[in-house]
């Protein structure tokens, strides 16, 4: 198998894209995002696992999956789908309402001074495009603001995703 990286860019202030190629066609890269069984074992930085992942996948549906850590600390991902393209297109929140304090400490110890406590979520596009037998996967992470965006960057945002992307190029490898 031979491993693809994941390319991050920041296209505007408030932006993170990610772009990666996979080896297979992009009903199965969807189905991976959408299957909560699929997505389940591929969600996360490596060593994470996720004993809870939840998906109702449709416009105003919710999801909530909880993160595990090696060292047992969970983190709660939550939000509402907002646009579903089957096989195209998803558009969903992400919110940090029920991430653990110390997380929400951290983040906030890299805003500005004066920045709000709260903590808006981010809408997260991901579309899938056939390319020649394979799929592009665009993952958009849209923040309220930029100092919000290098807050997340800062804490390992795009390391996370790309291992993330690493286990599902794994997992895709094993089901296709």
């Amino acid at each position: 198998m031979t491993t693809m990286t994941t390319q991050v860019r920041m296209p505007t202030d408030q932006e993170m894209v990610l772009t990666r190629v996979f080896d297979a066609l992009p009903e199965l890269v969807y189905k991976a995002w959408t299957d909560p069984a699929l997505m389940a074992r591929w969600w996360g930085p490596q060593e994470f696992t996720n004993p809870v992942c939840k998906l109702d996948v449709r416009p105003g549906g919710a999801y909530r999956i909880v993160m595990r850590s090696p060292e047992g600390e969970e983190y709660p991902t939550v939000g509402t789908y907002q646009e579903v393209v089957e096989g195209e297109r998803l558009v969903f929140s992400d919110t940090f309402d029920e991430l653990p304090p110390e997380w929400l400490e951290e983040l906030r110890s890299h805003l500005p001074p004066g920045t709000s406590r709260t903590v808006p979520p981010d809408i997260v596009t991901a579309t899938f495009e056939e390319q020649d037998g394979k799929t592009l996967l665009t993952v958009t992470s849209r923040f309220e603001t930029k100092a919000l965006r290098d807050a997340i960057l800062q804490m390992g945002a795009a390391e996370g995703w790309s291992q993330s992307l690493d286990k599902l190029e794994e997992l895709l490898a094993r089901i296709s």
